[in-house]
């Protein structure tokens, strides 16, 4: 293939400096490199947190809000222009029950974004075992569907989750439940909720989410058991959980859901405020780490270039002398920087993928992680290779630039 006087200069420029050319390369290869595996780390671990907390919270969490008194009822009662002010309000007596939860729940699946809808009864208790006690919580649900979309087969200890339908008065705790009551599969347990009363229960499950607020409080019962603990009938449902297609999607179609059934639609960004400021913050660490090394790598890049025009002046002035114009010339160094550019991120793509690979072997053994979560997200490779070629133009450009404004008259003379 018939390649262009510019292209043969500069190819001549790079193969005549060896060395220089290998340090600028790797160089970019470093940047690129340690650009992908430190995206690589953070979406890695962005994505296990994102999963950790789907273990145990929904998508979308639909209750009963407490509100507080407003004066909505003044304004209805005395209808005159007079300003209507409220003195100590307080919050309003209401039941912690949906209204015709299943209703809800059949206008919710009409909605196309929706995956999974389950009911849950939440009923604060005590457990009782011998003379200790200790508070918790009881979450009464249809378990086939609560393992659908939590999978909560794969924090099972001991036991089978699906003996929740099959023995009454069936109960899965928590390890730490357990562990505080010295509890065993098949043991009996007394719980005593607030409105009910106390009922023995059977535990036929123990589980570990290895998040240590819920394996000490938290337990499973059928939603008919966790009825009867509460004295309620089976109309009563505290929260309807939601899982979408695209968990992405859940803070615009919580504020639909609200339209349409006017109770609180909690979306998982709510509820984990703090997790995405820990994501914005890593990202904002990470990517400026990125840019330092990059920008190193474009300045080796501009100094070598600034060499090069230097021991080369002579020759600049002779091909500009013979008619070779200020675009050729900057041409000639600007595709130096390009092949630099594409050399090191062809490399360091590689190479990123080969650390990204290896430190995902890296054993942690920490609760559910066995290995550091890493990430082979293609995007991120594509992203790197271009804006290590950007950066490499962006470094070359002003070399370029200056070897283009050579006075071949001056030069030679000189």
């Amino acid at each position: 293939m018939k390649i262009s006087v510019n292209t043969e200069i500069a190819l001549t420029y790079l193969s005549a400096r060896k060395k220089q050319t290998a340090v600028a390369s790797l160089g970019v290869m470093f940047g690129i490199s340690m650009f992908i595996f430190m995206q690589s780390l953070m979406k890695g671990t962005n994505d296990y947190f994102e999963k950790m907390s789907f273990n145990s919270t929904p998508h979308i969490r639909l209750y009963s809000e407490n509100k507080v008194a407003d004066t909505h009822m003044l304004t209805s009662y005395l209808t005159d222009p007079s300003v209507k002010i409220l003195t100590n309000p307080k919050q309003l007596i209401q039941s912690q029950g949906l209204t015709n939860p299943y209703g809800i729940i059949k206008e919710i699946q009409r909605n196309q974004q929706i995956a999974n809808v389950t009911p849950q009864v939440t009923a604060d208790v005590i457990y009782t075992s011998g003379s200790v006690q200790i508070n918790g919580n009881v979450a009464g649900v249809n378990i086939d569907q609560e393992d659908k979309m939590f999978d909560v087969q794969s924090n099972m200890l001991v036991g089978d989750l699906h003996d929740l339908n099959r023995v009454n008065n069936g109960l899965l705790i928590g390890k730490g439940v357990a562990d505080k009551l010295s509890l065993h599969l098949g043991d009996n347990i007394t719980v005593t909720s607030g409105t009910g009363s106390p009922t023995i229960m059977k535990v036929v499950g123990i589980f570990a989410t290895t998040v240590k607020q819920i394996d000490d409080t938290k337990s499973y019962a059928n939603i008919v058991q966790a009825q009867n603990l509460l004295g309620k009938d089976r109309s009563y449902v505290t929260d309807i959980k939601i899982n979408l297609k695209d968990y992405n999607n859940a803070p615009q179609v919580a504020r639909e859901i609200e339209t349409l059934t006017g109770y609180k639609a909690e979306d998982w960004v709510k509820a984990n405020e703090q997790l995405k400021a820990a994501f914005k913050i890593r990202a904002i660490i990470l990517n400026s780490v990125i840019g330092v090394i990059l920008l190193v790598a474009g300045f080796g890049i501009y100094n070598i270039l600034n060499m090069t025009i230097y021991e080369k002046i002579k020759e600049i002035a002779i091909l500009k002398a013979q008619g070779f114009s200020g675009p050729a010339v900057t041409s000639i160094f600007l595709q130096q920087a390009i092949y630099i550019g594409v050399m090191g991120g062809l490399v360091g793509i590689t190479c990123g993928f080969g650390i990204t690979y290896m430190v995902s072997r890296i054993y942690i053994g920490a609760g559910t992680l066995k290995y550091l979560p890493m990430s082979f997200y293609v995007p991120h490779y594509i992203e790197a290779i271009c804006f290590g070629i950007l950066t490499t133009i962006a470094a070359g450009f002003f070399p370029a630039r200056k070897a283009s404004k050579v006075d071949p008259v001056t030069i030679i003379r000189g």
